[in-house]
């Protein structure tokens, strides 16, 4: 299980910075964006002991925290149009 949980610790400290910022900018709130991040680990925590493939990974947690954006919640986040801005 060791094996399995230094793996997992070294992916969180690898993409936590990146999930969260896609989160926050999906949702314009930090506190969402926590929640989704937290999330999408906990999901590929389940997927990890069959998955290899680092970029698989990847994907799989920015899946997860825009599949929990749309579950959740938050609302999408509104772009200017080019009149309002």
């Amino acid at each position: 299980m060791k094996v399995k949980s230094s793996r997992f610790d070294s992916l969180v400290a690898r993409y936590y910075p990146a999930v969260y910022n896609f989160a926050s900018r999906l949702t314009d709130d930090p506190r969402e964006a926590v929640v989704l991040t937290h999330d999408a680990f906990k999901s590929i925590r389940k997927q990890l002991r069959n998955r290899r493939d680092e970029a698989a990974l990847a994907s799989i947690l920015i899946s997860a925290v825009i599949r929990g954006g749309e579950i959740g919640d938050c609302a999408p986040r509104k772009f200017p149009v080019r009149s309002e801005m």
